[in-house]
């Protein structure tokens, strides 16, 4: 029997999911359902946004508004709708390629204004879907199908880039750490302004396998022997720890929003009457 979670939030009839066994973005998709569950929102009140790519999927199971747009421009539809129904809470889910390589400008300048969105960022550190690229979260010196001889890119840290380019509230969770990855993610609605949270997910099919990191279970297992608590690091700048993963919440900084700040423009210009 499903469960209560199931009944209210997924549409039972496109389930069992289609990821592969092992793959972490099951697990981050039912965060973001119960953090939804948690707030006690009315689903018609909710839009799920999704572009192209292993986590896109979600939108096609989850029973809200949803919209599946085209590669790397989920975050600009996103906007179009906070913009014509700033009542709505609209949550992106999005992949780390579909996020920070095509679709990299929606980012930073969704950050940049500060518009009322919350985007989950399944970071599998692979194009999953299209046959095991890389991409620009996969560390340097690992492989993928493009990179047969390592990766010589420099990785790009996901929360850094949009603390550096306004979002107001930033974190990163993991889909081993499900509990405090849930709790972050309602910060994230409850946020008025936009908000990042990255779910560092796991690719046992591609990532994995071509950097021979075992099987789904050893990876899980290293997540929860290699990630470190933002609050434990004793120095302000985290990029000294390597080789681990650095959890918790790195900006939480509400500011004016900007379909708020929009309205005043309608407003002044005699648009409401």
């Amino acid at each position: 029997m499903p469960s209560q979670l199931i009944k209210n939030t997924f549409r039972e009839d496109r389930l069992p999911h289609i990821w592969c066994p092992g793959c972490g973005h099951g697990i981050l998709m039912r965060d973001v359902a119960q953090a939804i569950d948690n707030l006690g929102l009315n689903k018609d009140d909710v839009c799920i946004v999704s572009g192209i790519g292993c986590s896109s999927r979600a939108a096609g199971y989850m029973d809200f508004n949803t919209l599946h747009t085209t590669h790397g421009r989920a975050i600009a539809f996103a906007t179009g709708i906070k913009l014509a129904k700033p009542e709505m809470k609209v949550i992106v889910i999005t992949g780390d390629g579909d996020a920070s390589a095509i679709g990299g400008n929606h980012l930073i300048h969704a950050c940049r204004r500060n518009i009322d969105l919350t985007v989950v960022i399944f970071n599998n550190n692979i194009y999953g879907m299209t046959g095991g690229q890389y991409s620009p979260t996969t560390p340097t010196n690992e492989y993928g199908t493009t990179a047969p001889y390592g990766n010589i890119d420099n990785d790009f840290d996901i929360p850094q880039l949009a603390i550096a380019a306004g979002a107001t509230y930033v974190a990163r969770g993991t889909a081993y750490h499900v509990p405090q990855t849930i709790k972050m993610i309602e910060e994230g609605i409850k946020n008025p302004g936009f908000s990042l949270i990255e779910g560092v997910s796991i690719c046992p099919t591609y990532y994995g396998r071509k950097n021979k990191k075992g099987s789904a279970v050893k990876m899980m297992l290293w997540q929860k022997d290699n990630t470190m608590d933002l609050k434990k690091i004793p120095a302000p700048d985290y990029s000294q720890v390597k080789n681990k993963i650095v959890m918790g919440v790195f900006k939480n900084e509400p500011k004016e929003e900007y379909t708020a700040r929009y309205q005043k423009i309608i407003e002044r210009s005699g648009g409401n009457q």
